[in-house]
């Protein structure tokens, strides 16, 4: 990776992204499938100003989808699960 702002994507907001947060203090982003763990966790640290315990990753293949006689492929991606410190928080609402 050349830049740390090219790690992450976006953050993901689902029911199981809430329900993680509120019982084990995790982040779900969606990250480049090249980024690693390490990348990972400079990343949040620097532009969230918090501090990580703990990363893990998932990758998910792209599904094959079909339109006629055409087909395609959606993007490989990867999502982490970014466990953070004790007392530290991040807030994707907090403006609302």
């Amino acid at each position: 990776m050349k830049s740390l702002r090219h790690v992450i994507n976006s953050p993901l907001i689902t029911e199981k992204g809430t329900l993680v947060n509120e019982l084990g203090n995790q982040v779900l982003f969606r990250v480049r499938p090249e980024a690693n763990k390490v990348e990972i966790r400079r990343a949040v640290e620097t532009f969230f100003k918090v501090k990580v315990d703990k990363v893990r990753t998932i990758n998910y293949l792209g599904k094959t989808k079909r339109v006629g006689r055409s087909s395609g492929q959606r993007p490989n991606w990867k999502k982490a699960y970014v466990t953070l410190a004790e007392g530290q928080r991040i807030d994707f609402f907090e403006n609302m």
